[in-house]
């Protein structure tokens, strides 16, 4: 009988995920490197299935898997460690979803919608606050907008708190290319290479480009689209700091023997797994995502607004749901998906909903 597996559910956002699928009466199968911690959370959960796997065997991950079956993966960073459980879902025939972040590694997954669509699975990459509600986001202001040809959207956080494994793929991205959408195609760009200002809740505030989910999913949904901008919410002095950088990071990342040492280095002082914001810290955190549909003349036509809390819950609610849903039968398609396209428009607003998020009140011009 197909199952929903959770890999890498002893760490932080694992957990807040197995959390969430148990108390909605879903009992995954837990599985980690570690047995001891494995049965610690089990038994915290009720008794859950419980199963050892390590990225450093591939043969164990695989060994997770049978045809039909859903898999969730917060292992990362992910362009370390995320490779073998990709492999393992669509060898398996299973149907992958991440909690990834890291533009680069997204860019790879959608790099197997060929051998995902052959083996009749769906691949859905960046499955939580990065980037489900500017996907969302985008995809209510496109709707409102047929024809536009430009999305900007923005991430904007108050009172964020990080786990370590945010900042390990953080610094793991470091020295990675980025990319975003131009002239309708997907060209490598380096992260930071462009600042711009939103009005969030009356408020205006700076981001700083970086690469998501959002260059690739939403071109397929809407032709027209020739540009794709995403921006991170910073205060003003980091993102310019940012993007004073990136050129720097660049370079380096164009010299291997020099990347390699940096990244080494990175993967020493930031080590992932080590836990994250407690409930209440969590608790205050605020979050916002805008997206903005542009005409060709540059011309605002439609902007949506996006309101919840803390990344991190939402991340384990969107993955909870996805799972539950996939495993039902839900999914719209084959291949790498992004969220609209993987459920429907209106379904991912649902349980956005669901998960605390709100829409603001649009803004229409034009």
């Amino acid at each position: 009988m197909p199952k929903i597996v959770v890999f890498g559910a002893t760490g932080y956002t694992g957990r807040l995920t197995a959390e969430v699928l148990t108390a909605q009466g879903v009992s995954p199968v837990l599985a980690g490197r570690d047995a001891t911690a494995l049965a610690k959370l089990a038994a915290g959960l009720g008794g859950a299935p419980t199963a050892v796997a390590d990225v450093t065997d591939p043969a164990s991950v695989r060994a997770l898997l049978d045809r039909g079956d859903v898999l969730v993966t917060t292992v990362g960073p992910f362009l370390r460690y995320g490779g073998p459980a990709l492999a393992a879902a669509i060898s398996a025939g299973a149907h992958y979803i991440d909690s990834t972040g890291e533009g680069p590694f997204i860019r790879s997954v959608f790099e197997h919608d060929d051998r995902a669509r052959s083996a009749g699975v769906a691949l859905l990459t960046a499955f939580g606050f990065d980037y489900v509600p500017g996907n969302l986001a985008a995809g209510l202001a496109l709707r409102e907008a047929p024809g536009a040809v430009r999305a900007d959207i923005g991430y904007f956080m108050d009172h964020p708190g990080a786990s370590a494994g945010t900042r390990a793929s953080i610094a793991g991205m470091l020295f990675e290319p980025g990319f975003a959408l131009r002239g309708g195609r997907l060209v490598t760009e380096r992260s930071g290479a462009h600042l711009r200002s939103f009005d969030v809740a009356g408020t205006s505030r700076t981001g700083v480009s970086v690469p998501g989910s959002e260059h690739l999913a939403l071109p397929g949904a809407h032709p027209d689209l020739r540009d794709i901008d995403v921006y991170l919410g910073l205060p003003r002095p980091a993102a310019h700091a940012l993007r004073a950088g990136s050129p720097l990071t660049a370079a380096v990342a164009k010299v291997p023997p020099l990347k390699r040492g940096f990244d080494g280095a990175l993967a020493r002082i930031v080590p992932g797994s080590k836990g994250g914001p407690g409930a209440q810290s969590r608790g205050r955190t605020r979050s916002w995502v805008v997206a903005e549909a542009r005409d060709a003349a540059g011309r605002t036509s439609a902007t949506v607004t996006l309101a919840g809390g803390d990344p991190y819950d939402f991340t384990a609610a969107m993955l909870a749901w996805s799972a539950r849903t996939a495993l039902d039968g839900g999914l719209l398609g084959t291949g790498a998906l992004g969220p609209v396209a993987a459920f429907g428009l209106d379904a991912l607003h649902t349980a956005a909903l669901d998960a605390g998020w709100t829409r603001r009140t649009p803004t229409r011009t034009g």
